[in-house]
């Protein structure tokens, strides 16, 4: 049976672990915003990467995407980037990516050429019969995640160039409302019908005929990469800012039960110390009482 001072030592260190999650959860918070105004910044330059590439469609006359690399891909080679977790308290943000990861590439008859944003997600994409080619560190902090895109372009283009890959794609979480999030699937390369539909949303915001300016190529290339690269950014940042939310909710579990532990050990306080104070009361009554009997025997 618990004592009043182990009971004072269970609500003193309930107390500090409050203290402790509260901390977290402030850490957490800010940190989803900081990758979501990452995210929210990347809109205006994603509209001009666009139109840039709208106005090269409208200039050169481009009806359909044509796709230089194509010739050069053999079939049976599928990439993947998986933008996973290396921080604790994150609940099943790594178990819930791999599952849709596997029933996405299983249903591919290519072969897959895995590479994965985190040794955590390395590690169970493993134990699904997944090998991991290519492994980077998950980024601490916004200004990491552009090193990290950088290097991801270019061992992507050069695989591609190489002809080692037919298709490139991109596995992550999204942030949804309720701060939640889940897994989504993006082919990144090669561009195709699909990707150029994407554009024709995009209307041109003048009368004027847009024009290319200097060599059509060149420009185009250049517009192409700066758009893989915000997709990758976007990838990253949202997927760091679903990490952060899960460990969000998280937080806010742990505090609700241990708010629930704080009046479970409270009341079991008051309760033992009631009970001490009236067990000393009746010592104090009962010893009265005594005293009271052997000083009307010797007085009478």
């Amino acid at each position: 049976m618990d004592t009043l001072e182990n009971l004072r030592r269970k609500l003193d260190g309930a107390k500090d672990l409050k203290s402790v999650v509260r901390t977290m959860k402030a850490v957490a918070a800010s940190n989803i915003g900081q990758y979501e105004l990452a995210v929210s910044s990347l809109g205006d330059y994603y509209r001009t990467v666009t139109l840039g590439i709208v106005a090269y469609f409208k200039a050169e006359n481009i009806d359909h995407v044509r796709i230089n690399t194509e010739s050069k891909l053999k079939e049976g080679q599928i990439g993947a980037i998986v933008f996973g977790s290396d921080q604790g308290l994150v609940g099943q943000f790594n178990d819930s990516l791999v599952r849709f990861v596997s029933e996405s590439l299983h249903h591919l008859p290519e072969k897959n050429k895995i590479w994965a944003v985190g040794e955590r997600v390395r590690l169970l994409l493993s134990d699904v019969g997944f090998k991991t080619e290519q492994i980077f560190n998950v980024p601490n902090s916004v200004h990491a995640i552009t090193p990290l895109i950088g290097e991801i372009l270019i061992k992507a283009q050069e695989q591609l160039e190489q002809g080692k890959l037919t298709a490139f794609y991109i596995f992550h979480n999204e942030p949804k409302d309720g701060a939640g999030y889940a897994p989504v699937m993006q082919r990144l390369l090669p561009l195709d019908e699909k990707w150029k539909n994407i554009f024709e949303e995009f209307q041109w915001p003048t009368k004027s005929i847009p024009q290319v300016a200097g060599g059509s190529k060149p420009t185009v290339s250049a517009l192409i990469r700066e758009y893989l690269f915000v997709s990758l950014f976007k990838a990253c940042a949202e997927s760091l800012a679903s990490e952060n939310a899960s460990r969000l909710a998280a937080m806010q579990r742990a505090e609700k039960n241990i708010e629930e532990l704080l009046d479970d050990l409270g009341n079991s306080f008051h309760r033992l110390r009631q009970s001490s104070i009236d067990e000393e009361l009746f010592d104090v009554v009962a010893g009265f009482e005594n005293l009271k009997e052997d000083y009307n025997k010797n007085h009478t």
